[in-house]
């Protein structure tokens, strides 16, 4: 089976989100799917973020992870999804922020002077994360369970991807509401 990185896979708003969301179906182990998990798939991300990603413009051409920072990567993104999935909830530590920082420090000493490689973009991107001075938009979609960051002007979106999992979660309420409906 082929893969593509399509603007869907983009739709978390920051570079780090993205790469937090590489992991679907995250809460349910049965269906679980790590694009990672394939060296070739997380080789060709960097390609994807360049075409789509929100923050495509402030790292400049993103490059592939050598082979001896792929660990690195996964650590990192692990990190990141459990800090800011944590903050959404309102569950949020310090040892969950402090384990954050501790990945992302490791990863800049250890990306060295690649500025442009995902582990190194992704580290920075994590950081914008954390200083940005509005938390509340930050957001979990209801549907796909993937982490965004809510640009909208009145911080009323609701969903990653409102062509995707918006016209997902619209058909279900259809289907369930015509269902219910007596036929005459």
């Amino acid at each position: 089976m082929t893969f593509s990185w399509t603007p869907h896979r983009f739709a978390g708003g920051a570079l780090a989100l993205d790469v937090a969301n590489s992991v679907v179906l995250r809460a349910d182990p049965a269906r679980r799917i790590d694009r990672f998990a394939d060296p070739a798939v997380m080789d060709s991300f960097p390609a994807g973020a360049n075409r789509h990603g929100a923050e495509r413009d402030l790292f400049g051409a993103l490059e592939p992870v050598g082979a001896h920072a792929r660990a690195g990567l996964i650590s990192l993104r692990e990190s990141i999804d459990r800090h800011f999935r944590a903050e959404i909830l309102g569950i949020a530590t310090p040892p969950l922020l402090a384990d954050l920082l501790d990945s992302i420090s490791a990863t800049l000493r250890r990306s060295g002077m690649r500025p442009q490689a995902l582990d190194t973009a992704t580290a920075r991107s994590a950081l914008l994360l954390v200083a940005r001075p509005e938390p509340e938009r930050l957001k979990i979609c209801p549907n796909c369970h993937w982490l965004f960051l809510d640009r909208s002007r009145n911080r009323s979106r609701a969903w990653c991807d409102m062509a995707v999992c918006g016209n997902r979660a619209k058909a279900n309420r259809h289907y369930h509401r015509t269902r219910e409906e007596p036929r005459s």
